[in-house]
């Protein structure tokens, strides 16, 4: 029984709940957290033939119970956590962060104060910084914009309102200029060009977006080839790419609508485990997909990196301009998969 119906829920205790307590009885009934019937109890929501209950009340059998509505929630807040940051640039309205791959820009709307809000880069911010704008909300304390989890490389973030509202215009009038690093599968056949195409979210695989249902929202990326690789893990080519607009996963969905996915995002198609052309499965990988033999290799982020950013200081207009290099973990596998020049510099 949902609690999400309009209006009081009745429910008649039969005898065969007799001897339970009114809390496990809940429980069972609406389908929902101990947790939350206590608070329902807490905030006088439930009545025992028509009086407020405790929540350790044994039950006789006969009783009506009446669930008047939702518990009042406490909002959700980000919590402070000392997590270092790789800080790049610093002034009394913004920052700018080279992040981690593996690490949220923030707790999604279903988080709570448990792990799965916490390791942030929001909780990291309010540990370094005195003071974020307010304009996202309580979760996403100075986010002006975001960066996919496995995505490495530079955000900016807003100390103060209105530091923040003229940041957010600059991204809305598509003056902050992006530029990506990323590996993908196969040899991209243009040298550079412009993919248009709209993003929607999957009705089947709702974690995943797409561009194959009409009326998505517009995104426009730009990409050039940096380098085309035959390897003997197979070909792969080094792409710079530039984006107009900041969908979710938008670099990922356009690269894997052409055929050629991020390498390591198994999640729009990549293979997880790269093998020499000449390397077979072992049992092991044929049977379970497990880790991958020797002769295998395998990349535990997307090898996706926001390598520059670009924009004006949204107090004095001033041009801020900021490069990152690849990750280790980034160079390493290149040099995994690639026999090197003498003298080539993979961070170019």
């Amino acid at each position: 029984m949902p609690l999400t119906e309009p209006g009081p829920i009745a429910i008649s205790v039969s005898n065969d709940a007799a001897g339970e307590r009114l809390d496990q009885f809940l429980v069972s009934q609406l389908n929902v957290s101990r947790a939350r019937v206590q608070d329902l109890i807490r905030d006088g929501k439930i009545l025992l033939n028509g009086a407020t209950a405790k929540a350790s009340v044994k039950l006789h059998g006969g009783e009506s119970i009446t669930i008047l509505g939702p518990a009042a929630r406490p909002p959700l807040r980000a919590i402070a956590e000392e997590i270092p940051l790789d800080i790049l640039y610093e002034d009394d309205d913004l920052a700018i962060i080279n992040k981690p791959s593996g690490m949220m820009v923030h707790a999604g709307a279903g988080s709570t104060e448990d792990r799965r809000n916490r390791g942030t880069l929001v909780n990291a911010l309010l540990h370094h910084f005195a003071s974020l704008s307010a304009v996202g909300g309580e979760m996403r304390p100075g986010i002006v914009h975001r960066l996919d989890k496995e995505t490495s490389g530079l955000i900016v973030v807003a100390k103060n309102d209105e530091a923040h509202r003229k940041l957010a215009a600059q991204f809305a009038r598509r003056e902050v200029k992006k530029t990506y690093v990323a590996l993908v599968h196969g040899w991209v056949k243009k040298d550079q060009g412009t993919i248009t195409a709209s993003i929607s979210r999957d009705r089947v695989r709702r974690t995943r977006m797409t561009t194959r249902i009409a009326g998505g929202r517009e995104a426009v990326s730009h990409y050039r080839v940096v380098r085309r690789l035959d390897s003997p893990y197979g070909k792969f080519t080094l792409l710079e790419v530039k984006i107009d607009t900041g969908r979710t996963h938008q670099i990922r969905v356009h690269m894997a609508s052409l055929g050629h996915p991020v390498v390591g995002d198994t999640l729009y198609g990549a293979v997880a485990n790269l093998r020499r052309s000449n390397t077979p499965p072992s049992r092991k990988e044929r049977e379970k997909g497990g880790a991958p033999a020797s002769g295998a290799i395998s990349l535990a982020r997307n090898f996706l990196h926001a390598a520059e950013l670009a924009l004006a200081h949204p107090r004095t207009g001033k041009q801020i301009a900021l490069q990152s290099p690849l990750p280790a973990e980034l160079q390493q596998f290149l040099a995994a998969i690639t026999i090197m020049s003498a003298g080539e510099n993979l961070g170019d």
